[in-house]
């Protein structure tokens, strides 16, 4: 009987003074959360891997990043509450809230609201230098990886090479396959639209002198005005090792949403975590130097969540609100 008693005492105390995985700071909140990134390889990946870290330790809050295809996967994955935050393109969020690209199959996705703003995805397209490829015109008849299905690039690529009436064979998947079948010659060219550096192309730089190919100016033209959602975009000089000048190209920006359910304290919480440690995001990914409040205006889509819209009007000042 005393044994059982002790083992009883031991199961509490343990309980008390260990700290529970599954507890959370209030209890209103999710006792986790599960954030949506993209494939290993992608910048979205290496974000994901510092913000769960971030938020793990300022929310008191178990958070975990979870592998995908990217924006289209998460909107998916928000919508049917098996993740609480997700990374997308505006671009991607756009068609999903109007059940508008062919990936959504008319559905409209409105359980989405934006949070925060993360950093500009320029689409870029690279070769190897010994390749013959020398202008996106060329790629017809090519093989060319466009990253994983559900990414920002698997889901306009097919578009742009439509638009530009460039006829590739277009392969999918995950950036750590893709840059080794680049290696092994069996691709003839990446194409990506993911936040700079992407880790996979700056590690195949590292095996190969490589080229980046340009888009002339009346195919940033046709581009823009076939999408509108599209946006100026620049891949600076010196982002990648062999990049010496500016790369002008388009873009989409990437914002940080959540499902509209989240408690608004919660989600006020994340936006201040994210602002008060830029510094430590941008050590697991430069892009995330875009972080910045003042770049909450990038979005003119999707609604801010009630928590997120709070903060910002509790900040509102030169740069951020006013004054942009």
């Amino acid at each position: 009987m005393t044994t059982t008693w002790l083992r009883i005492a031991l199961i509490v105390a343990t309980a008390v003074i260990l700290p529970n995985a599954a507890r959370s700071a209030e209890a209103h909140w999710p006792g986790t959360l599960t954030i949506g990134t993209a494939s290993p390889g992608g910048s979205y990946y290496d974000y994901g891997e510092g913000l769960a870290s971030l938020l793990t330790r300022k929310l008191d809050l178990p958070v975990s990043r979870r592998a995908t295809e990217g924006p289209a996967e998460n909107i998916k994955l928000l919508e049917a509450g098996e993740i609480q935050i997700a990374f997308v393109t505006l671009g991607v969020a756009q068609q999903a809230w109007n059940g508008a690209g062919e990936w959504t199959g008319g559905k409209q996705f409105r359980s989405m609201r934006a949070v925060f703003p993360m950093y500009d995805t320029p689409f870029h397209f690279l070769v190897l230098q010994d390749s013959d490829i020398r202008s996106f015109a060329e790629l017809t008849g090519k093989r060319v990886g466009i990253g994983p299905q559900g990414g920002t690039a698997g889901v306009y690529m097919p578009e742009f090479f439509k638009i530009l009436k460039v006829s590739p064979t277009i392969r999918t998947g995950n950036w750590p396959d893709l840059a080794a079948e680049m290696q092994a010659r069996s691709l003839d060219a990446l194409a990506a639209a993911v936040g700079v550096p992407v880790p996979e192309f700056a590690a195949l730089e590292k095996k190969n002198k490589v080229r980046y190919l340009p888009l002339t100016p009346s195919q940033l033209v046709a581009l823009r005005l076939a999408i509108p959602e599209l946006g100026s975009a620049i891949v600076p000089a010196g982002t990648y090792s062999s990049l010496t000048r500016h790369y002008q190209t388009v873009g989409l920006y990437n914002f940080a949403v959540v499902h509209q359910a989240l408690p608004d304290d919660l989600v006020y919480a994340i936006v201040e975590a994210v602002f008060a440690n830029n510094d430590e995001l941008m050590r697991m990914h430069h892009a995330a130097a875009e972080t910045i409040p003042a770049n909450f205006t990038r979005n003119t889509i999707l609604p801010f969540h009630g928590g997120a819209a709070r903060w910002y009007r509790n900040r509102a000042a030169s740069g951020v609100v006013y004054g942009d």
